[in-house]
C-alpha cells in the first residue's frame, strides 16, 4: 500500500484528533513523528499520512470551512 503525508502539525494529539476523524470515514490512516520525542509536555511534529487511494477524500475532510457572505 502506497501512502501520502497530506498534513504536518506540531503537536501528536493534533494528529491524532486528525486520524480519529478519518478513521471514523474507513480512510486508512497512519501517523509518523518527524522529530524529537515530546519532552515536558511540549509536542512532537508528526505527519498524518492517508493510503494513496484515499488521499482527495482525506483532504476535503480536513479542508477548512468555506464562508459565505449574505449580500
Amino acid at each position: 500500500m502506497s501512502w501520502i503525508t497530506i498534513r504536518t502539525t506540531s503537536t501528536r494529539w493534533e494528529a491524532e484528533l486528525m486520524e480519529q476523524l478519518l478513521s471514523a470515514q474507513e480512510i486508512p490512516t497512519r501517523l509518523v513523528d518527524c522529530g524529537v520525542v515530546s519532552y515536558l509536555g511540549m509536542g512532537s511534529p508528526t505527519a498524518v499520512q492517508v493510503s494513496l487511494e484515499h488521499r482527495w477524500s482525506a483532504l476535503l475532510l480536513l479542508s477548512e470551512i468555506e464562508e459565505t457572505s449574505d449580500e
